[in-house]
């Protein structure tokens, strides 16, 4: 073999080598990836169950504010009549 024909058969290996390597370090990035993005969507999901379970009872929360809001009504009431009685025992 020639030895220019030799060089080139050498260049082709080592670039192959190269390329080799450089499509198995981008493939283990890519799957190191992939599993952090999996991790993260499983903590999303975790998540997600967390807060459906904080919120199961939020239906309750429109009676109780319906509650709330009676007794500062009550609580005006009283605070308006007792202000009037004391203007009145006051004079």
């Amino acid at each position: 073999m020639d030895s220019t024909v030799e060089k080139l058969w050498n260049l082709a290996n080592i670039l192959g080598v190269v390329v080799v390597l450089a499509v198995a370090a981008l493939l283990t990035i890519l799957v190191l990836l992939v599993r952090r993005i999996d991790q993260r969507v499983n903590a999303i999901k975790a998540t997600l169950a967390d807060a459906e379970r904080n919120t199961q009872n939020a239906a309750l929360l429109d009676t109780v504010s319906l509650g709330v809001g009676l007794v500062l009504e009550e609580g005006l009431e009283h605070h308006l009549f007792l202000g009037r009685v004391l203007d009145k025992v006051r004079s």
